[in-house]
């Protein structure tokens, strides 16, 4: 359709290296769309009679029909999806079909096009984070009266509620949340009447494709609407982060639920065993989750690497800015589908938890006592010092603080007295961390209460935006 001042046909290795079947296929439904609005349009401003608009929308729901029925097969010598549809489109109509791309670039088109995809797919994956976020809400209010080790370093710090752990996640993928509604603010604008770059001279309303797409307005420049993919950047960067997050989770459960730790529960149905070692449970699931991490990072470098060096406007390059986008799409999708189910089953043997608190003699009530000596007037970095020596003295006589009568308390620190005995348990000390945003119980069921609350805008505001999509019926 573009081979006028050509004199030779495209050479086959051509046609096999530049076609984009293989990725934009998958648009079709989207990019019939898109084209049903620009006809329309054309139809409204008289650039179509009201009858060339009616045949075209007619035989493009046609072709949709045809695709989803698998009667229309795609051919590599038309290079993508735009092509194959358009010249469908001509069989079906004749004149009155090669009408349709006018005012139209392919460049336009298909920035609509990925837009519209994109979309769809972001809606589906910001519904599936919700979910994701509701179990973590249900295992945060189950395991909120649970004492565990934090860690720092790897090392037992302090005793926590693994409610609050729990929380900790939540308020993670909620920020994840929050970066995937910004990528789909940042697509909400209609890329068609920009042209191959600079506009058209025919009397486009691209206010009418805007709405009857669903976009909140037309893009503002019509250089930067073929240039840019910043929409592509914005997704990458939530998928990035995304994949982050849930590879540090499934690093902890694992550790979690290794003999080591021990306290830690993994459903069976989201571990395998050993082909060789009949006692082997193996966190398999947890252990490709973080494995594709790598996977949703590179895409994002291919993409960034691509653009850093591309001239204004549009380059060819950009054909390939969907292949990493596409496998990344697929790979967030399949963790969430994963992950949601897989947390709702997680466990804790509640005994082992507590073992392994004791088998650290319990010093990581160490700082609560630092922190008594504070109150009763010891200056912080004498406290600190005062309770290392503490420490030092229970490991040579391997015992654990609570194990230390009142003399040996006031044989190493004078400055005690009595009631530092009411403070040395592992529920009293996570109960009187009271700080907001801290690990007392008090507090994780405010942070649940409030996360509840949270989650609920982000439902209703998902539910806003599907609401306005409902009217879009192209």
């Amino acid at each position: 359709m573009w081979k006028g001042r050509f004199e030779e046909d495209t050479a086959q290795v051509v046609l096999k290296f530049t076609q984009s079947l293989d990725l934009d296929w998958r648009l079709y439904d989207h990019d019939i769309r898109g084209s049903i609005a620009h006809a329309r349009m054309l139809g409204a401003v008289g650039i179509l009679s009201g009858e060339e608009a009616a045949r075209i929308e007619d035989g493009l729901n046609e072709i949709r029909r045809e695709i989803r029925a698998g009667e229309l097969k795609p051919s590599e010598q038309l290079e993508d999806v735009h092509m194959n549809v358009e010249s469908r489109l001509i069989e079906i109509l004749g004149p009155a079909g090669a009408k349709l791309h006018t005012g139209r670039s392919r460049n336009d088109q298909i920035a609509t096009t990925i837009r519209l995809y994109l979309r769809d797919s972001f809606l589906d994956l910001q519904g599936a984070l919700l979910l994701l976020l509701e179990t973590f809400l249900d295992r945060a209010g189950k395991h909120q009266n649970v004492v565990i080790s934090g860690y720092t370093h790897l090392q037992q710090a302090q005793p926590i509620s693994l409610g609050h752990y729990w929380m900790a996640w939540f308020e993670s993928f909620l920020r994840d949340c929050g970066r995937l509604e910004f990528a789909l603010d940042s697509l909400d604008e209609c890329p068609l009447g920009a042209g191959a770059l600079a506009g058209s001279t025919l009397p486009l309303d691209r206010e009418m494709t805007s709405k009857l797409l669903g976009f909140d307005h037309p893009t503002r420049n019509s250089l930067d609407t073929v240039a840019q993919r910043d929409y592509m950047a914005d997704y990458h960067h939530f998928a990035s982060l995304f994949a982050v997050h849930a590879a540090r989770m499934a690093e902890d459960l694992i550790f979690y639920a290794s003999q080591e730790f021990g306290w830690l529960k993994l459903p069976d149905s989201f571990c395998t065993g050993s082909s060789i070692m009949p006692q082997k449970k193996n966190p398999d699931v947890l252990e490709l989750v973080r494995g594709k991490t790598g996977q949703v990072l590179g895409h994002m470098m291919d993409l960034l690497i691509t653009l850093k060096g591309l001239p204004m406007t549009y380059d060819r390059d950009l054909q390939e800015d969907k292949r990493g986008l596409f496998a990344s799409l697929e790979t967030v999708k399949g963790v969430l589908e994963v992950m949601p189910p897989l947390i709702a089953k997680v466990d804790v043997d509640q005994e082992a938890a507590r073992a392994g608190l004791e088998k650290g003699f319990s010093l990581a009530l160490a700082t609560d006592v630092a922190e008594y000596l504070v109150v009763k007037g010891i200056p912080f970095r004498d406290a600190h010092w005062k309770v290392g020596k503490l420490v030092k003295y229970c490991l040579e006589e391997k015992k654990r603080l609570t194990e230390l009568t009142l003399a040996e308390w006031q044989e190493q620190i004078p400055e005690v007295q009595p009631d530092i005995l009411e403070i040395l348990g592992l529920e009293e000390s996570v109960a009187r961390r009271k700080t907001y945003g801290g690990t007392a119980f008090a507090q994780v069921a405010a942070q649940i209460n409030q996360g509840e609350k949270r989650l609920l805008a982000k439902a209703k505001a998902l539910e806003a935006r599907r609401e306005r999509l409902k009217t879009c019926t192209l």
